[in-house]
């Protein structure tokens, strides 16, 4: 079998010349809603209901922007000025996250959108990967701001907070945009030449990639609008022949933003694509069930899009016959695959809803599947159908390529594949390969082009949804003084997908102790959890920790960690593993 094509080719014309902001907010593509542009609100605020418009927008990029250039003089520079956005989803993320939009062709600016939830350590590493120049914090967050901007060496006048604080010494959004529109402009507004579009990055979004720390993938503006042109081509929402009941996307549509805006699926999907489609955005800073049911229920939310474990709360929670749901029609589960026990579920819960998956990687920016037209609820086990535009590969061991329904490793290839990763040529050779993206994932693809997810290849652990890279708590771990070798494994966890558990081999005196007392054996266990828990964010946790005598590797000493992973998950069939399940899904 040859290479297989998305359906639905080829796409329209992708602009080459303009940035992300612009596409959405200044200009109209065919294959954008003919609604798309009619007035409406854009973004409301979940708390207070605040509504914010297009023009709104427009006027808070434009003065942020202007005071940036009068406070920092940002935008006269010709090298680039990075900037990291630590904050949870926001209703001012947009204008910050557009702000280069108002700047002319001196200036090249990048992003780093960082998860809120890092420790101080965490963001310190990613801030010095960038070598970012200027923090943007929520004030929730502002400690462990400071700490990294310490210790990356980014000066403290050089933090900016999303939101007002009273008495604070730093400068905050609201504020600088409120100066830089009293202001005469100082800023003409970008115009890129054609092609240009391909090589301005618009964000460094860090994945793991297939091993190792996470890495700073380069995502163009001509990413970014490749993939919601790609989306919007296969939603076809102004096409009159496909039934209404039968349409992902309709005029007056309401999403629901609680994907964050940090992970690639929350601002690629939910934000840029929503925006484009013509759908207001409720904007929900932190997830709880209950707030999300409330926040349906009071808004009319018709989109939904969410990680498998929200979903898996959602079928289990007894208050969910308190809320009236029928407003949603629509709702799509990614970054992990969903089950089809829980798929089934959450049909009865939302029985006139269209319900399906997509598949998308950081460095495929973003989505590379969808849900097909004319199923109300997609295959069973499906992560939709290839968008148009997609050329994947399934690629056996040996080399060969794969027919219909046979295993192999995901190659994709399509125009909003990411450039690579920052400063990393040898990541970037082992990951981006002849024009085609290796996703390090097991699947097989079927004759209507529906994508099955059967395994990863790779090494990274879904912890509802974000990535945990073995590597990283594995050479965290082997810093402890007692422990002599590691390897980390996924267990599954019905909550949470997978959860980390570690095996360990014990330094010869600490394995003696461990041996002697039983008591000494918890202790070590709780300690290496507690080494993990003080310096990675919550979902990086380890769930248990089992002592080995020996790490099993092959010949030229690489982990079989598939081996230990299967032991994991017989030991907990048995009973024999403990998982710290309960309480982490307390914490988490």
């Amino acid at each position: 079998m040859s290479e297989i094509h998305g359906d639905g080719g080829p796409l329209p014309p992708i602009p080459d010349d303009l940035l992300i902001s612009q596409f959405i907010l200044d200009r109209h593509h065919p294959s954008a809603p003919m609604w798309a542009h009619k007035m409406r609100p854009w973004l409301i605020e979940e708390a207070s209901g605040r509504q914010i418009g297009s023009d709104e927008l427009r006027g808070r990029m434009h003065g942020l922007t202007n005071a940036l250039r009068i406070r920092w003089n940002i935008g006269m520079s010709r090298c680039a000025f990075e900037v990291c956005i630590f904050t949870h989803n926001h209703v001012d993320f947009p204008v910050v996250l557009w702000y280069v939009s108002r700047c002319d062709n001196s200036m090249v600016a990048e992003f780093m959108n960082a998860n809120p939830s890092y420790t101080a350590e965490e963001l310190t590493y990613q801030l010095q990967v960038i070598k970012a120049q200027l923090l943007i914090a929520h004030p929730s967050m502002l400690q462990i701001a400071l700490d990294a901007a310490r210790a990356a060496g980014i000066p403290q006048d050089r933090i900016v907070l999303m939101e007002p604080v009273e008495g604070s010494p730093y400068p905050n959004v609201d504020e600088l945009v409120r100066f830089g529109l009293t202001q005469p402009k100082q800023v003409a507004q970008l115009r890129l030449k054609p092609g240009e579009a391909k090589t301005k990055l618009a964000l460094l979004s860090f994945s793991s990639g297939t091993t190792g720390l996470p890495k700073a993938i380069m995502i163009s503006h001509y990413s970014l609008i490749s993939n919601v042109i790609m989306h919007a081509h296969h939603i076809n929402a102004n096409n009159e022949n496909i039934p209404l009941e039968e349409r992902f996307y309709r005029p007056g549509g309401i999403t629901y933003a609680i994907l964050p805006w940090y992970h690639a699926f929350g601002i690629h999907f939910v934000l840029f694509l929503q925006l484009f489609l013509g759908n207001t955005i409720v904007v929900a800073p932190k997830f709880s069930l209950q707030q999300m049911l409330e926040s349906i229920q009071r808004y009319r939310i018709t989109h939904l899009a969410l990680v498998p474990p929200q979903v898996v709360l959602m079928c289990k929670s007894p208050v969910i016959k308190d809320y009236d749901l029928s407003s949603v029609y629509f709702l799509i589960a990614g970054a992990a695959p969903m089950s089809a026990e829980i798929t089934e579920q959450i049909v009865r819960i939302l029985p006139n809803s269209i319900i399906g998956q997509g598949y998308g990687l950081t460095e495929s920016a973003t989505g590379m599947s969808f849900p097909a037209h004319g199923q109300r609820v997609g295959t069973l086990g499906a992560a939709g159908t290839l968008l148009p535009g997609v050329i994947a590969r399934v690629v056996k061991p040996d080399g060969t390529l794969a027919g219909f329904d046979e295993l192999g490793e995901l190659y994709i290839k399509a125009p909003s594949i990411a450039h690579g990763y920052l400063n990393n040529p040898t990541a970037t050779a082992d990951t981006f390969v002849d024009g085609f993206l290796r996703t390090g994932d097991e699947v097989r693809i079927s004759a209507r082009k529906e994508l099955f997810v059967v395994d990863r290849i790779k090494e990274l652990i879904k912890v509802r949804g974000a990535q945990v890279a073995p590597s990283e708590l594995e050479g965290h771990l082997l810093r402890h003084a007692a422990v002599r070798d590691v390897c980390v494994v996924p267990v599954p966890d019905e909550y949470s997908g997978e959860l980390p558990v570690a095996f360990v081999a014990l330094h010869p005196d600490a394995h003696a102790r461990a041996e002697r007392d039983p008591g000494a054996k918890a202790r070590a266990k709780a300690e290496l959890m507690e080494h993990v828990a003080k310096h990675k964010t919550r979902y990086k946790w380890l769930a248990g920790v089992e002592f080995i005598e020996t790490i099993p590797k092959n010949p030229s000493g690489k982990l079989l960690r598939r081996v230990l992973r299967e032991q994991a998950r017989d030991m907990l069939a048995k009973g024999t593993l403990t998982v710290q399940t309960s309480a982490r899904r307390a914490k988490l």
